[in-house]
């Protein structure tokens, strides 16, 4: 298997072939716009399929927003794959990472080291089967925030997605804040995805820029996401703000 088809016709339109896997994907625009969302599609068809997903949680104030998300906008029950679901949690106030059970890693990924030792881990205690393993990350940019690790990690950033022999990486990042930093993984990912929303009313719209030896389509789509979905993903960013990026700048 060397591509899945999402399943989600307004997402399947845009990729004639399918989504090639071990390729490096980066869904990019401003804040709080629902990029999320989009990567809750494809990760739901990596499930059903037969995948696993290491889930890094990076803004949520708990993994009880992934499955809602998920639930909403992919009726998908993730109860129904814990045997194929990691989550690794953002924890700044710890050195190293720490494995609470079979489904949950807590770690200190704003550290270069801990970030390539928690995502090793994750995805050793999780099978290779179906469409192999998949890492899934919304608002990498907030590890960019670290004043000692922040060019540090963005580089392990990029050495991480420039291997995808073993995983598929999937990952999404705001261009509101360190948008140049941004632009570096923009630049080597595999597959780019650009992002925007309207305000009145909430709407996502999504543009495919490039994608790794697959046709796709440069059409410009509305993304028919429920209003609400989205506006939960607008108060995870807000508490992205509130809470993680102050705790993140002091490291």
């Amino acid at each position: 298997m060397d591509k899945i088809f999402t399943g989600f016709s307004w997402l399947d339109q845009l990729l004639p072939q399918g989504f090639p896997i071990h390729t490096s994907t980066l869904l990019s625009g401003p804040g709080g716009s629902g990029k999320p969302l989009i990567g809750d599609a494809i990760v739901s068809a990596w499930l059903r399929q037969g995948g696993s997903v290491v889930f890094m949680s990076l803004q949520y104030p708990s993994n009880e927003f992934i499955f809602a998300s998920l639930k909403g906008v992919a009726n998908l029950d993730l109860n129904e794959y814990l045997n194929n679901i990691i989550f690794i949690e953002l924890d700044a106030t710890i050195d190293d990472m720490k494995i609470i059970n079979n489904h949950h890693i807590k770690a200190n990924m704003v550290k270069p080291l801990v970030w390539k030792n928690a995502l090793t881990k994750a995805c050793e205690m999780i099978p290779d089967q179906g469409p192999g393993k998949l890492v899934f990350s919304s608002a990498i940019n907030l590890l960019l925030f670290s004043p000692t690790y922040g060019e540090k990690i963005l580089e392990q950033m990029k050495e991480t997605i420039s291997d995808t022999d073993k995983c598929t990486y999937l990952f999404a990042a705001s261009t509101t804040a360190k948008k140049e930093e941004v632009e570096e993984i923009e630049a080597v990912v595999d597959n780019l995805v650009f992002t925007y929303s309207e305000k009145q009313p909430f709407r996502l719209h999504m543009q495919i820029k490039r994608l790794k030896d697959l046709p796709f389509s440069k059409e410009e789509i509305l993304v028919p996401i429920p209003p609400d979905a989205l506006l939960n993903v607008k108060e995870i960013a807000d508490h992205s703000r509130k809470r993680v990026i102050p705790l993140i700048s002091k490291i």
